[in-house]
């Protein structure tokens, strides 16, 4: 029997591994797309190289400005062994596109394991387990969203049956308490909140499920481990909430403006391939133009067969919990507390709804009023096509392609029953593979989001801008200029401009870079996006005058600036730049002489002080040693921003550091001081206290796990 499951399971994985290749046939970026082209790819691939270098964790990157706060942003999860792994995998790679088939398609992968383990936990036979645990990944926003843009969301995702499968078998006794925590540290440092979210509800939904059992023993090993679990969060997410004052992060609230809110309808189409829900998305369309609430070809067809009544075993209301849950927060409010946008938790409730399922497929197909049968699943064929014609119906020919191929499929389901699990299971299988091609040659891509067409080739993006743009970079370009006047491809504007993470790969110390949460003085200056788009007026604030009577650009120790012509036409040079590169879309200025204390990061002193050395060991400390003497200004400005978790001493005395022009950081000498050393270091807002606070958590899990072994000797 063991034997036979690691069939089943190896046999799971590997067809998710060969029908996550599908969506590249007709769309070979289709893994590179969106937030995974500007911000996943890119920032694996320079996270891996300062890993390389030896700096890990990586938690501050000073040449991507704002969005070089790793620590603070937590979304890349750069305490998580796994995720560091992949950083190093895409490092090594030649492509990013290529970097990103392989990751995801592993997601994919860790995610149909892990729901097939959940639902072989429940009790599902395998072949009922594999045909859902196959699905799974390739509902609709799970691929199209997730897998295909929004990556950390997929790698969470795929965390989270792995954590219900460890907890339910710690707290029947077949697992080690220790190895359900680590698990459950797994996905909380996958560094996404919508992993943690998930983690929350399926740790109740096993209480609720040992409270009604009377099984107080698994109720205690649970509730300590759902504790131990969640004393990890502080250390991945105190650190962005003590950033949060000087960020322009959305504050926290309820509020339902409708964007990416499904409704009941949209629900009840999830075994409709063409469906396309009425939900408000990013390009302003009143539509989606992907099946996003798509769940699995054969849930409702196959729905008047099943044999629901073996699902009121009080055993399996966790997996109601976590289904119901997450149900009410698909159909909540767009933005509940940090949580916004409720169509991305339509994949958990989808994942509770798998392990129903497969609990209800093992007990077989009802034979009984087949006549009977076979008119509902005909009334739920048709009521999902109308559904799917009505929402838009200039696709009626796709939307009868999908019912003849779901009816075809569910007669196939129903006859292959008689002949054995293996031959029905087989056929959701196969059902899933076809439904899967119909789809991508119906949606070859998520178009509510943007592909970008960036160049994914490393050697193309450094040959093309690494010598061409030196030193510390800004970029004052606006994409949406970009695309309008140049268009987008590396042909295109990818000739001159790059936005997000993507001049970390080419090579380029660029200012212009993705972020998620901003600096507020920084942005404010430059008028910069969390993609790195700028506007006209970012030009003359360069060369205004601070009160140092040095420009900004002097204090960022900038030596490259590229300007589009079209944001910013006719510019002026200022002295001590030269253009080095001028054409109808681009002019790119240079600077002609050399910047002081080359060896840090200071860019301005007071005229009562004289720096005699500045030495940055590496992006979060600094130490400048100094003299001051006369009247005057006693200011040092630093190209760094001024994030929270700066302390600054002289000669070992704390002294307070003020936020300069533009957000940088600034340190005024305290008087009475003529001569010694300053240092500067960074250490994120609250890691200390988070990391205390996880090692207790880890001991706590590690106690139990040894009380539990003792107990059961």
């Amino acid at each position: 029997m063991r034997r036979s499951g690691l069939f089943t399971g190896t046999a799971v994985c590997v067809a998710v591994a060969v029908l996550a290749q599908l969506p590249l046939i007709g769309n070979r970026i289709f893994y590179y797309w969106d937030d995974s082209a500007a911000q996943f790819l890119p920032m694996w691939y320079h996270l891996g190289h300062l890993v390389l270098s030896g700096q890990w964790p990586a938690l501050l990157d000073l040449h991507t400005w704002m969005g070089g706060n790793v620590a603070g942003e937590a979304l890349f999860g750069v305490y998580n062994p796994l995720n560091v792994a992949n950083f190093l995998l895409v490092a090594i790679l030649p492509d990013l596109a290529i970097a990103a088939a392989l990751v995801k398609t592993e997601f994919l992968v860790l995610l149909a394991l892990g729901t097939y383990l959940v639902c072989r936990e429940y009790g599902a036979r395998r072949a009922a387990s594999a045909a859902v645990a196959v699905a799974l990944p390739f509902s609709g926003f799970t691929l199209y969203f997730d897998t295909a843009s929004w990556a950390s969301g997929l790698i969470s995702f795929a965390c989270v049956p792995f954590v219900w499968w460890s907890l339910h078998r710690a707290g029947r006794g077949a697992l080690n308490p220790f190895w359900a925590f680590l698990i459950g540290a797994l996905a909380i440092t996958s560094g996404n909140p919508y992993g943690v979210l998930g983690v929350c509800v399926v740790v109740l939904g096993l209480l609720v499920e040992a409270g009604l059992r009377r099984s107080w023993r698994a109720f205690r090993i649970i509730l300590v481990l759902g504790v131990c679990v969640g004393l990890v969060v502080p250390l991945v997410f105190l650190p962005l909430a003590l950033t949060g004052p000087v960020t322009w992060r959305a504050g926290w609230g309820v509020l339902n403006d409708g964007f990416l809110v499904p409704s009941g309808t949209d629900l009840l189409a999830m075994s409709v391939p063409g469906y396309l829900p009425r939900i408000r998305a990013f390009d302003g369309a009143d539509g989606l133009r992907v099946p996003a609430t798509y769940f699995a070809w054969f849930v409702l067809p196959l729905a008047p067969w099943l044999n629901w009544r073996v699902l009121r075993n009080r055993a399996l209301a966790g997996a109601f919990v976590v289904t119901l849950g997450f149900l009410a927060l698909t159909l909540g409010p767009s933005s509940l507390w940090m949580f916004r946008w409720p169509l991305r938790l339509v994949e958990y409730c989808y994942l509770g709804l798998a392990v129903l399922v497969a609990v209800a497929a093992s007990d077989g197909i009802r034979t009984t009023r087949v006549g009977t049968r076979a008119l509902a699943t005909a009334g739920i064929l048709l009521g999902g096509t109308y559904l799917a014609w009505a929402t838009t119906p200039t696709r009626l020919g796709w939307d009868l392609a999908g019912l003849g191929v779901v009816a075809v499929l569910t007669a196939c389901a129903v006859w292959a029953h008689r002949h054995g699990p293996a031959a029905f299971g087989a056929v959701l299988v196969t059902g899933t593979a076809a439904v899967l091609g119909l789809q991508l040659a119906a949606f070859p891509g998520n178009f509510n989001v943007k592909p970008y067409y960036y160049p994914h080739s490393v050697k193309a993006l450094r040959s093309a801008f690494a010598d061409r743009y030196q030193g510390e970079t800004l970029q004052i370009a606006s994409f949406q200029t970009a695309s309008d006047t140049v268009g987008l491809g590396p042909d295109k504007a990818w000739r001159y401009f790059l936005f997000g993470y993507s001049y970390q790969v080419a090579g380029v110390d660029a200012v212009n870079s993705y972020t998620g949460m901003g600096f507020s003085a920084f942005s404010d200056t430059f008028c910069l996006d969390g993609f790195g788009s700028s506007c006209a007026r970012a030009y003359p604030n360069l060369w205004q005058p601070t009160s140092s009577g040095v420009p900004v650009a002097d204090l960022m120790r900038l030596r490259t600036i590229v300007v589009e012509n079209a944001l910013v036409p006719g510019i002026t040079v200022p002295p001590g730049w030269q253009v080095t590169e001028h054409d109808q879309v681009v002019t790119v200025l240079r600077r002609t002489g050399s910047i002081p204390w080359p060896e840090g990061r200071l860019s301005s002193a007071g005229p009562a002080v004289a720096v005699t050395q500045d030495t940055s060991g590496d992006s979060t400390s600094e130490s400048v040693r100094f003299t001051a003497t006369g009247q005057g200004s006693r200011r040092l400005v630093f190209a760094r921003l001024a994030w929270p978790g700066y302390q600054a001493r002289v000669d070992g005395r704390e002294i307070p550091v003020t936020t300069g022009p533009a957000g940088l950081l600034a340190v005024d000498l305290p008087p009475g001081v003529t001569a010694g050393e300053l240092t500067l270091d960074w250490t994120p807002p609250g890691l200390w206290a988070g990391a205390g606070i996880a090692a207790l958590a880890a001991l706590g899990a590690l106690t139990l796990g040894i009380a539990t072994r003792r107990a059961r000797r």
